[in-house]
């Protein structure tokens, strides 16, 4: 089912070295566009000899029982998860795909001879460089030596806390987590924003919760510090003793931390002070001004996400031993920094990440996980030759017709709400209208010629990456915001809503069905995968717990009436209950409350995706493909974009830390509140995926 690349990359490569340093990967395809007044449900598509959610099916689960085994059982059965894999699912073929063709892109450059400073010459260094093992274990540790030498100094907590600002720099959080983004109240200008943070475990639950595998982990943790510090010199007893020091000082951390629901309202976690007030009112021992001057900003004001944390650190670094935050900044570094060292780190640092977090068996191969980290630092520059053949003006015209028909279908459900009233009704209709769509790629590339990339070491070229990024941010920072910027690459199967932009980013690779071209998927299987699964998920972010805060220009702006936010809420509630009773692993429930704006996500994107599939042809024709009514195929299509399985322990890292439910419950919970799904597929009393009416949730 794993598509590989249509043409070779190195004519591409070519025509792209032609000239200076200045020039860039070559233009994205012309943008398609939908004309004025023509509709904009999708065109028939040619179907396959084949029917392709045919595999997928275990015919022998009834699915008005388990409909996500239903849809998915026959493909996972066949499909177990690799060794070197913590999940395997639908994305999993969409990445092996991508890492064929950026492993293609990388060494034909790494292969060429292209002028200085040229993106494929950045790209062929990077990869060389990254490759190079031999190189990394000679050089061991020493990539870091001017960061080691820097934590050495630290006399005291006000050293530790620059120290701190110096590491944020190249992309490590220690104590704290920093950044320079849109004010949440005035998104047409940037702010530094301050968040708790600093934990080495996913998350705050991590340090306290009781359950078996949990502990474990907690245990493992500090076993795996141990063995960091034993690799940087120190004996056997000395390390264990410091780690526990350690892990005993990130428990306090995570005890002032707020709990992962509640980082999920932004009023709360909005406080705008001037740096002197921040550091007059809560942390008399860190003078905030001083301690951005050292990155080169000078604001008049920051946002802190949470002021009781800060007051609760300022005293806790205060009476930490300082040979305690010098193992801690130490630690951090190294962990952060360990895929691109000498073997020994790296297997250490997959030891306790990739196994003990995740359940991985092996590493993954070097090569694929050089990408990962290339794609998190000059991945716009791969992005920019991965469109040439994968998403080609076709898709984008379809991709972009099939968003104006789920904005229209959410219109048209918003106008017909018994709960909202004239006046909120008016304001949200702003606010979908006002929606900025990006699909597939960049209108504007970003100029990635400054990340200085060389070839002496893969830890240096990461580190300056990260710090031309973290300049860049600062560079910008008195500039006006550009919305126009992308924060995903054109490769990644993946996509956001961004609340201060008010748009929806769609790269090319979510679109992808493995092994399927793009013409050959009905529509009922695209308003089901990418209708409801993404473009409505997304969308309906713009209206979910979070999302509804903030006003059609992107700000945070209370423009709900009080009886309709708390109509809002209690109808959101009904949705988090449900998913609070839902317990994965024996001992762990999903977290509703954390997981509420996913939750409402994918409840919101299947109610709209299923009004405008009803105005295509294929649903008024009602001609059954495979034996499926359109319908059927619909839901097919949402489940199969959830077409995955995890192993325990990352299904256990994703229960306490990560805000989505995982994916099996996000089809069986949103599907057991819709009256069509029932009907699609008989569902009746007494069966599991039957809710009675009046315990369904009923938003939009």
């Amino acid at each position: 089912m794993i598509s590989t690349p249509s043409r070779t990359r190195l004519s591409l490569l070519l025509a792209l070295a032609l000239g200076t340093a200045g020039v860039a990967f070559a233009a994205a395809p012309p943008l398609a566009s939908t004309p004025a007044g023509t509709q904009p449900a999708t065109a028939p598509a040619a179907q396959p000899a084949g029917d392709f959610l045919r595999a997928d099916i275990d015919p022998k689960v009834d699915p008005r029982q388990d409909f996500f085994d239903y849809a998915n059982g026959g493909w996972l059965a066949s499909h177990p998860i690799p060794a070197s894999e913590s999940a395997w699912g639908i994305g999993s073929l969409v990445e092996e795909d991508t890492y064929a063709t950026l492993r293609k892109i990388n060494e034909d450059s790494a292969n060429g001879r292209w002028a200085a400073g040229s993106y494929p010459r950045k790209v062929g260094d990077f990869w060389k460089t990254a490759m190079d093992t031999a190189r990394a274990d000679e050089q061991g540790i020493h990539p870091l030596d001017d960061e080691m030498d820097r934590i050495d100094r630290v006399a005291n907590a006000g050293d530790a806390m620059a120290e701190a600002f110096t590491l944020a720099q190249i992309g490590i959080d220690a104590f704290f987590e920093s950044d320079i983004s849109q004010d949440e109240k005035d998104s047409a200008v940037y702010a530094v924003h301050f968040n708790q943070g600093g934990l080495g475990l996913p998350e705050r639950d991590f340090y306290f919760n009781p359950e078996q595998g949990v502990a474990k982990v907690r245990s493992e943790y500090v076993a795996h510090l141990s063995r960091v510090l034993q690799q940087l010199g120190r004996k056997s007893a000395d390390a264990d003793a410091a780690a526990a020091r350690v892990m005993a000082f990130e428990t306090e951390l995570a005890r002032i931390s707020r709990k992962i629901e509640d980082l999920r309202d932004p009023d709360r976690n909005y406080n705008k002070m001037t740096p002197a007030d921040f550091t007059a009112k809560y942390t008399p021992h860190i003078p905030w001004m001083d301690r951005m001057y050292s990155w080169g900003v000078q604001p008049a004001t920051v946002i802190v996400g949470q002021p009781d944390f800060f007051q609760s650190l300022d005293g806790l670094l205060q009476k930490t031993d300082v040979k305690v935050l010098r193992d801690y900044l130490r630690l951090h570094l190294v962990d952060a920094y360990a895929p691109t060292l000498a073997k020994s780190f790296d297997d250490e640092h997959f030891r306790f990440y990739g196994q003990v977090l995740r359940g991985q068996k092996e590493q993954r191969e070097r090569w694929k996980r050089v990408i990962d980290t290339e794609n998190r630092t000059i991945g716009k520059i791969l992005g920019q030759a991965y469109v040439q053949d994968h998403f080609p003006p076709a898709a984008k015209a379809r991709y972009t017709a099939m968003v104006e028909a789920i904005r229209q279908a959410y219109h048209d459900r918003i106008a017909k709400l018994d709960w909202m009233s004239p006046e909120t009704k008016a304001k949200a209709l702003a606010k979908l209208a006002a929606i900025t769509a990006k699909v597939g790629y960049p209108d504007k590339w970003e100029d990635y010629h400054g990340i200085n990339i060389a070839t002496e070491s893969y830890c240096q070229n990461v580190m300056r990456a990260r710090l031309w990024h973290f300049n860049d941010q600062v560079r910008k920072f008195s500039l006006p915001v550009d919305r126009s910027e992308w924060d995903m690459n054109p490769q990644t199967y993946n996509a956001y809503y961004n609340p201060s932009n008010n748009e929806i980013v769609l790269p090319a690779a979510i679109f992808t069905i493995p092994g399927v071209a793009d013409a050959q998927v009905d529509d009922a299987v695209a308003y089901g995968y990418v209708g409801a699964g993404t473009i409505g998920h997304e969308i309906t972010h713009g209206f979910d717990d979070e999302g509804r805060k903030f006003d059609a220009h992107g700000n945070l702006s209370d423009w709900w009436t009080a009886a309709d936010a708390s109509k809002f809420q209690q109808r959101a509630d009904v949705l988090a209950r449900q998913f609070d009773a839902y317990e994965p692993i024996p001992g762990i429930h999903i977290n509703g409350k954390a997981s509420l704006g996913e939750n409402l996500a994918d409840f919101g994107g299947l109610m709209i995706g299923i009004d405008a599939f009803m105005k295509t042809e294929q649903y008024r024709k009602g001609v059954k493909i495979g034996g499926l009514t359109p319908m059927q195929r619909f839901f097919l299509g949402y489940a199969m974009g959830w077409m995955t399985q995890q192993r325990p322990e990352v299904l256990r890292s994703h229960l306490l830390s990560d805000v989505h439910a995982p994916a099996k419950w996000r089809v069986l919970g949103p599907l057991s509140n819709i009256p069509a799904f029932y009907e699609a597929f008989g569902v009746k009393p007494g069966d599991a995926m039957w809710r009675p009416a009046d315990q369904r949730a009923a938003i939009w």
